[in-house]
């Protein structure tokens, strides 16, 4: 690990230097800031050509600064073009910065003393405003929380709305690809190089990319390539800590929502892990009175390196590239407003959120999320054969029959059903994610495939769809997973959306319940946020199953604590699906509303 708070290591020794790019921007390398213990954290500072006063842009980033997340955004250097200051900080215990990096716990005071440090840098005007996405996003927050007082604006990119869930956890289960694969690739190999652990550094990254043995590996717990180096011991605290308590809402957003008084635009990605984060974010924010504007775009965009999805060809880089113009846009709005005008002031035809339409292929905007009212609402239907998609599984806008029989399958902890596209962070090669055929998930027997009829007229879903399901197990636990699909010409079938829930966690994800084996129980499922056009023709496809490997820790159906459990440790369970009049389960659509199309791919069908 990085050196104990208040002292140096080599990497933190660097001298500060100074250095000119082609086009004039000046840069400034490893300048020191010193928070309230002492600990000293570097960053590099990028000043356009011209000396003057400027507005200051902050991001703090815990995978090098070098790097900037340039992958995404526009270079730091083009930021400064556009008449900024421009700071780019190693987080506490990473790259060049001091310290003892423990993720998101010390950010919220760094990123306070760290607005404040910068507000008094040399060409500073004194007004911050911070950027950045992912980890980046959630360091904006907890900064903002704090209120410090130069802070005036954040652009919070693609980031979590609670570090539980959302995060480390959705529904209860383990976000177990995006987790160890993030851990041992962007975080565990560079606190092995700060700490100067060269044997330990090389273990991890000759075995960085032996996810699907790792995957595998149990107990969990006992991941020998973490135990065996002694790096990211918080990999441990996250697997023992299965619950929302005191160690996750001790920094949790909503427990500070009520803090944040800085205006904000959240931009997302509809595949993205934290598309359900980034839309939450903004509604709590948007309705409390004492924060600041908030505006949100959500885009047609996975993780990284925000590569569009969409239905069709692809749709471009032009996709991706509008979101750096948006955010200068609003900083320009809060941080230097034009002369006669108040920071602030905006056009009156100003919205509140644009959002892209995948499968219409457009942009659309709105006054507020979600933009529409309407529910369609489809029940599961069958003659108890819904198993795969040869089954007779059926969508239906009639209610249910009084004695339509229950589908049944097995849960097999031993032969989980695979993942196969959705949201999840942070390499694909690892962790699947964004859009996918979902032939090789529904040919299995494990999985219920339920689809509408094809449609006379196109139909727009645009935010949170959700399933009510009555099951029973005969296990003390379970998961279930359900995945929104549509299905095109030739019975191509798409995830649109999914949700996962793990049983113990149906009412609270603080105190867990068990369930009674066998016992009907009603399961509210949320979906991730979306907006999709379900074109003329095309079909509604719901899939209802029990694990989505490597992408969730698969349930061991036990009970017992998932992260201590042997490989031989789980049990078979029996899953039953209801869907008589006693027990509708259904399908919500949220619908799409009257909003204003601002931008079409031409040539689309729309």
């Amino acid at each position: 690990m990085g050196a104990a708070n208040g002292t140096s290591t080599e990497a933190g020794r660097a001298a500060v230097r100074e250095s000119v790019l082609a086009g004039g921007v000046r840069v400034s390398r490893n300048v020191p800031a010193t928070m309230r213990d002492g600990t000293v954290l570097r960053s590099d500072v990028y000043r356009p050509a011209d000396a003057g006063e400027y507005p200051v842009l902050l991001m703090r980033v815990p995978y090098n600064k070098d790097v900037a997340q340039s992958f995404v955004y526009q270079h730091p250097s083009w930021y400064a073009g556009q008449g900024y200051v421009v700071v780019i900080q190693d987080c506490r215990g990473r790259y060049a910065s001091d310290g003892r990096f423990d993720p998101l716990r010390q950010e919220a005071h760094d990123g306070y003393d760290t607005v404040e440090w910068a507000a008094t840098l040399p060409e500073s005007n004194g007004s911050v405003g911070m950027y950045g996405f992912s980890y980046a996003g959630a360091t904006q927050l907890l900064a903002a929380a704090e209120n410090p007082p130069s802070l005036k604006c954040c652009v919070p990119a693609f980031t979590a709305g609670d570090y539980f869930d959302g995060w480390m956890y959705e529904g209860g289960v383990l976000n177990l690809a995006f987790v160890l694969s993030w851990t041992v690739q962007m975080l565990a190999m560079q606190e092995a190089v700060h700490a100067r652990d060269w044997k330990a550094a090389a273990r991890l990254h000759a075995q960085a990319n032996d996810f699907p043995r790792m995957f595998h590996e149990r107990p969990l717990d006992q991941l020998r390539l973490l135990r065996e180096t002694g790096v990211a011991p918080y990999f441990f605290d996250w697997l023992k800590h299965d619950t929302r308590d005191d160690y996750w809402s001790s920094i949790g957003l909503p427990e500070r929502y009520d803090r944040i008084t800085v205006p904000c635009l959240h931009i997302g990605g509809w595949y993205d892990v934290f598309a359900a984060g980034t839309v939450r974010n903004y509604g709590e924010l948007a309705r409390r009175a004492g924060a600041g504007e908030q505006r949100l775009m959500m885009g047609p965009w996975i993780h990284m390196p925000w590569a569009p999805e969409a239905a069709g060809p692809t749709l471009g880089p032009s996709f991706r590239n509008r979101v750096d113009p948006a955010q200068t846009a609003w900083f320009d709005r809060w941080l230097k407003p034009p002369r006669g005008t108040r920071p602030g002031d905006a056009p009156d035809d100003d919205p509140g959120v644009s959002y892209f339409v995948m499968g219409a292929n457009q942009w659309k905007t709105a006054p507020t999320w979600p933009p529409g009212e309407t529910t369609v609402r489809l029940y599961l239907a069958s003659q108890g054969q819904a198993n795969s998609r040869s089954g007779d599984g059926r969508l239906s806008p009639d209610s249910p029959a009084p004695d339509s029989p229950a589908d049944v399958f097995i849960c097999d902890p031993s032969n989980p059903v695979p993942s196969a596209g959705g949201n999840s962070c942070c390499n694909r090669a690892a962790s699947p994610m964004g859009q996918a055929c979902q032939a090789t998930v529904e040919v299995r027997n494990d999985v219920l495939v339920y689809s509408s009829e094809p449609l006379t007229d196109g139909l727009e879903c645009t935010g949170v769809p959700t399933v009510t399901l009555y099951a029973a197990s005969s296990a003390v636990d379970t998961d279930w997973v359900v995945r929104l699909v549509d299905v095109g010409p030739g019975e191509r079938a798409v995830n649109v959306s999914q949700g996962t829930l793990r049983a113990r966690y149906r009412r609270s994800l603080s105190d867990p319940e068990p369930l009674t084996p066998n016992a009907v129980t009603e399961f509210r499922i949320p979906m991730n946020p979306t907006s999709w056009r379900f074109r003329a023709g095309h079909r509604i496809r719901l899939q209802v199953t029990s694990s989505d490997f490597p992408a969730k820790d698969p349930n061991r159906n036990t009970g017992a604590p998932q992260a201590s459990a042997h490989p031989w440790e789980y049990v078979v369970a029996h899953q039953t699906v209801l869907h008589d009049q006693r027990h509708p389960s259904v399908l919500c659509l949220p619908g799409g509303g009257q909003e204003n199309v601002i931008a079409a791919v031409p040539g689309r069908a729309q």
